[in-house]
């Protein structure tokens, strides 16, 4: 998602308090084909926690909001209890690939409340924007150490990387 109307839209969302837009984003993600497979087999989607501070400054969830607009549109239950932060992080956005990697590593797990519900399950992993995926791969390695059997993920763009032209 190169600087333009993307990187804009998600920028309205996330600090601007757009918070309507996560219904029109979602719509957007709503539409992307999915093999067979996993629309037979997705169990749940879950979005991406964020810390209690970030959380309390936004006054909302973007994650959040674009799976509960995903879920109302695949007809999927949203398990907002699934993931927990182990401790806060600092924002990815300045940090290196190896920084953020270090900054997220070890940062999510499973809360006990959905450990039997995610044995064996397939979840799609829901977050805005997409950079390095450390987020969503720290995330990925809390699931799956939690009992999930596969996890997907959904997100609305993806950030350029270091060799992007």
């Amino acid at each position: 998602m190169h600087r333009g109307t993307g990187q804009s839209i998600v920028h309205a969302l996330k600090y601007g308090r757009w918070h309507a837009l996560g219904t029109e984003i979602a719509e957007r993600m709503g539409r992307l084909g999915w093999p067979l497979d996993v629309l037979e087999e997705r169990a749940a989607l879950i979005p991406v926690p964020l810390a209690a501070a970030r959380l309390r400054e936004r006054g909302f969830n973007q994650s959040e909001a674009l799976a509960r607009a995903l879920g109302t549109r695949w007809r999927l239950p949203i398990w907002l209890d699934a993931l927990e932060r182990e401790r806060a992080t600092e924002t990815q956005t300045r940090l290196t690939p190896e920084e953020r990697l270090a900054n997220v590593s070890g940062a999510f797990r499973v809360s006990d409340a959905v450990r039997r519900s995610l044995a064996n399950q397939h979840v799609v992993l829901v977050d805005d924007v997409v950079t390095t995926a450390a987020t969503l791969n720290a995330c990925a390695a809390a699931l799956v150490s939690g009992g999930a059997r596969i996890v997907s993920y959904v997100t609305f763009g993806r950030a350029p990387a270091a060799g992007d032209r």
